[in-house]
């Protein structure tokens, strides 16, 4: 099924995939199937993606989310704070992981050998099980650039590093956590404009929190450079969307997201509307492709969506079903 869901182009291959996945799952993974039963769906009743239902996400914290009886290659799982249930991801296939991140990068950036690929992640990288560092570190390692790396707190070693690929001409593209990125920009100067800065999101509890338009502003500013990037990922998710500025998004062609209502899980709202992201990951094949995420966003006529923050509700209807 690998081979199904890397190759589709139109919408009707989307569509005849996902209704695959979603009959295979709805049988195989088992806490989907007892959610779809408590709902009261009859997985035989569903003839298009727009009539599947989506498993809220916080199942992952609860429960081991898989449809294949292999044994997972590895666990991804969630940063989390102090005292936090982790969600946890089990990854039957790496494969099918490295494929999905590789194809998106390069769909969206190009090959990671024409690049150098500078990461600033420390509270990514002073954890085990971070789904970020394993692309991370599949990308740089594709990069085969001498100064391709993490730099974790010696951010004038960073500094000196972007320096010289800026008096090279190498293209370049700078990953970081939300803080640190600020950090950086508040005791360096870099005026590097053709640079690729993007932020994974997340002050991860180190800074107050901020809008996306005055983290943006900051770090535009601080590099010299006219957009910042973003990437949209998650520790249950195998797939990334990827905005290239102005904090619109764009999903590879196995990925879709769909815009719930917060009162009404069922109901998915009109295009233009603010509501709860549901996502179709269809690279999630060994787990559950279909998810109900706690982020809130607006989708467009254009396929491409905006984040526009999170909601917290510890009584989601239909999210405390299974939960032990």
């Amino acid at each position: 099924m690998n081979n199904e869901v890397f190759s589709i182009k139109t919408h009707q291959d989307f569509d005849d995939t996902c209704i695959k996945i979603f009959r295979h799952q709805a049988e195989h993974c088992a806490v989907y199937k007892e959610y779809l039963s408590l709902i009261r769906i009859n997985p035989g009743t569903i003839e298009k993606p727009e009539a599947i239902p989506f498993l809220p996400i916080d199942f992952f914290k609860s429960h081991r989310v898989v449809s294949s009886t292999r044994q997972p290659q590895v666990v991804f799982s969630s940063s989390g704070t102090t005292g936090s249930v982790q969600s946890k991801h089990y990854v039957v296939d790496t494969a099918v992981y490295e494929q999905s991140f590789r194809m998106a990068f390069e769909r969206f950036y190009g090959n990671p050998a024409d690049m150098a690929i500078l990461a600033l992640l420390p509270s990514y990288s002073e954890r085990e099980g971070s789904s970020l560092i394993y692309m991370v570190d599949d990308l740089i390692h594709q990069s085969g650039n001498p100064l391709s790396g993490y730099f974790l707190y010696n951010h004038n070693d960073l500094f000196h590093a972007l320096q010289e690929l800026k008096a090279a001409g190498t293209r370049t593209l700078l990953i970081g956590v939300t803080y640190a990125l600020l950090d950086f920009v508040e005791n360096h100067a870099v005026d590097f404009p053709q640079l690729m800065v993007m932020e994974t999101g997340g002050m991860k509890g180190k800074r107050r929190e901020m809008i996306r338009e005055e983290v943006h502003e900051r770090l535009c500013r601080g590099f010299h450079v006219a957009e910042i990037h973003s990437e949209y990922g998650m520790t249950e998710l195998l797939s990334q969307a990827y905005s290239a500025g102005g904090g619109l998004f764009r999903c590879p062609p196995w990925m879709q997201i769909h815009i719930r209502d917060t009162n009404d899980p069922f109901d998915i709202l009109p295009l233009n509307r603010t509501g709860a992201i549901n996502i179709i990951d269809l690279a999630n094949i060994h787990s559950c492709a279909f998810i109900a995420t706690q982020d809130l966003g607006r989708k467009y006529a254009d396929g491409s969506f905006e984040v526009l923050g999170r909601f917290d509700q510890s009584d989601i209807r239909g999210c405390n079903l299974l939960v032990q």
